[in-house]
């Protein structure tokens, strides 16, 4: 599991109540076909890859009342994902992480705090719901949230939308540092060997 306390508790939730209410409202495909459409995948993989994630890591899910936390999201591991969703009533995190791996029985069973027990596709172990894809594993946990929370979570665990993934993962571009200007150095000669000049007055 994902442990996430103190100050980045307290970030999130105060992220969440400047956010307007609009955003916790979740798209309704019937109402607009374009959100059933799943990303573009060479965007995904750009955005994702800029991030240190692997493409095939990024999920996302939906939970009643809890609503995405933007700056949660990052890599996990060496390429895996993670991201935070808060509850803006009660402060409840509820975490989605993605890393490689395999979940059996054996595999659930090993450091468990609680029984392990098999639901459909899914493991259930103690606030945490695990879901094996094609090697790796989707987890979907949060202390102090019910069982039918999670549970819900777990099997609305997808692949983003188009329009998901611009809520997640910014384009790649955008991220600072990859664009901008060399800082020009006052202590460079225009002419010469182009070693730094000494004079105290010549500092940029």
């Amino acid at each position: 599991m994902i442990n996430q306390r103190g100050v980045l508790s307290v970030l999130l939730l105060s992220s969440l109540l400047l956010t307007g209410c609009g955003s916790e409202k979740a798209t309704d495909p019937a109402a607009d076909p374009a959100a059933e459409q799943a990303a573009d995948q060479a965007e995904l993989a750009a955005r994702a890859s800029a991030l240190g994630i692997a493409p095939e890591h990024v999920y996302v899910t939906e939970a009643p009342g809890f609503t995405l936390a933007q700056q949660s999201v990052g890599v996990l591991g060496d390429d895996g994902f993670s991201a935070a969703y808060v509850s803006r009533k009660t402060g409840a995190q509820l975490h989605l992480s993605v890393d490689r791996g395999t979940m059996t029985a054996e595999t659930c069973a090993e450091g468990a705090s609680a029984p392990c027990e098999k639901e459909g596709d899914a493991w259930y172990r103690g606030q945490e719901y695990a879901v094996p894809k094609k090697g790796h594993v989707v987890r979907v946990s949060g202390e102090g949230i019910s069982r039918d929370v999670l549970r819900e979570a777990a099997e609305a665990v997808h692949r983003p939308s188009d329009a998901e993934l611009d809520t997640l993962l910014p384009p790649a571009g955008e991220r600072g540092g990859g664009g901008s200007e060399p800082v020009e150095r006052g202590d460079l000669p225009a002419t010469g060997d182009g070693a730094p000049l000494n004079d105290q007055n010549a500092t940029g």
